[in-house]
Order: structure tokens, then sequence, then C-alpha cells
């Protein structure tokens, strides 16, 4: 696993999906080449804007690809990881379906290096993560000066590839006391998804402001503590003397000569 945004697909077992729902639903396109470049030669291929990729899925051989970094930010943009693409490449007759598994980013500069497109099977179900979007104003945040504690901020579900939603939205503008929160089955959720949490899990809430000065008194004499804590420590400590040099007798001077 490289740096990135990463998302594993699970099969859930095998479902049918009528022929009429696969025509319906509108895929997001994305073309790409056949990649010939490897290892230290993917240099150019970079330079010229393509980013290295893979195909694989259940019953497909992994093939390697290349597709155009400004092509593929545009589709991810719209697509995010829980929505299938449609992939032309070059050369091909067919198209394949495919959801962004996973993006390798360089962890000094977070240029895109690598991705892991998943050829779907549109008959099998996947677990995916979908991203939540917050919508609207929660009032015990705005009037009584509440912070919005946003306790996850994906959802892991479970349906066929041409079911799963872009996104699932949660409508905070309900959260009018610090009592108040959201839980997984207040969501919308289509019928034809399954949610993999359970139902009672807080996904938001909005929890009641504590003072500025409270805190900073509390930092203050937690830092006092601590101090007098390592003070009184060294004042606590002993140097042990070697026991034989303390049971040691006196040597007596000798005494002149009368």
């Amino acid at each position: 696993m490289g740096a990135g945004a990463s998302k594993r697909y699970v099969l859930c077992g095998t479902g049918e999906a009528p022929a009429s729902i696969l025509f319906k639903y509108n895929m997001i396109s994305l073309q790409a080449k056949t990649r010939k470049e490897f290892g230290k030669k993917t240099g150019s291929m970079k330079a010229n804007g393509s980013i290295p990729a893979v195909v694989y899925g259940p019953g497909e051989k992994n093939f390697s690809i290349e597709v155009s970094e400004k092509d593929f930010k545009k589709v991810f943009a719209k697509a995010g990881e829980s929505s299938l693409v449609e992939l032309h490449i070059e050369g091909e007759s067919a198209k394949k379906p495919v959801l962004i598994h996973e993006i390798q980013k360089d962890p000094v500069s977070d240029l895109i290096i690598h991705i892991d497109f998943y050829q779907a099977d549109l008959k099998e179900e996947v677990q995916v993560a979908v991203p939540l979007v917050f919508e609207g104003v929660a009032p015990a945040e705005k009037e009584l000066g509440g912070t919005l504690n946003k306790n996850m901020l994906e959802l892991e579900v479970k349906a066929l590839p041409t079911n799963l939603p872009q996104e699932i939205k949660v409508d905070i503008s309900g959260l009018k006391t610090f009592e108040d929160h959201i839980l997984v089955k207040d969501l919308a959720i289509p019928a034809n998804v399954t949610v993999i949490k359970a139902g009672d899990e807080i996904v938001a809430a909005v929890l009641a402001p504590v003072k500025v000065e409270e805190e900073l008194a509390a930092e203050i004499t937690e830092n006092v503590e601590d101090v007098e804590k390592v003070e009184k420590e060294k004042k606590e400590e002993v140097v042990i003397e070697d026991p034989d040099k303390a049971k040691a007798p006196k040597e007596e001077k000798p005494k002149a000569a009368q």
C-alpha cells in the first residue's frame, strides 16, 4: 500500500443485474492506453502528463495501462471511489467498468504516482466506503456556540456496482440542542444498498462549548503539578555510600615520640 487514498472492495455474493439497469447507469468515461514503459522508464511517461496504472479483478488477468493525469483528476472529482468508471483502452473495443481502488501519492510532493483500478463484476455485490456529505446548519452550533462533532466521514455499504451511491448526504439542521444526535439509521440510504455499521452508531452531534479560560487554567494547573512532582522526586533522591567504606574503622595517626 502506498501513501494516498485507499479502499478495499470485498465481494459479497452473487446477484442478478438486469440488463435495463446496466444500460440506464451512466458511467463516467476515462481514456487509457496500454502501458509500455516500466521501472525507471516511467519518468518520460510522467513528464508527458500520464500516470501508470493497473487494472485487475475477479477472473481477470492483471494488465498495465497509463492514463492522463488531467483527465483522471476530473473523473475522480466526479466519481470518487464508489462510482463506476467506464474505461476505454486504446485499441480495444470492449469497455471496462472499473472502480478507483487505490491512489498512491508521493509522500513529499503529494503527486499521484500510481493508480489501481478494480474491474467489477456487475452481477457481484461489493463492499465499499462511501463518503458522507454534511449539509445544512446545526442550530446548536450556530445559536448555542457548540462545536459540530463528525464521528464518521464515510460509511461502509454493500451493493451491486451499478447501485453504489457516490455519496451519502447528512442533514445536520435537526441538531438543535446538545442532546440531539444523528444515527446511522437516520440516514437516507437507497433500498438496494445495505449498510454495514450498526444503526445506533452516532454519525454526528454538537458538543457543548468549553470556556477558553477554563481550558487554560486546567492546562496551567497540570503543568504546575508536573513541575512540583519532578522537584519532589529530586529531593527524595538519596546518595547511598559504599557500605564497606561506611563500616571501615578510622585510621589513627601514630603518636609522636616523647
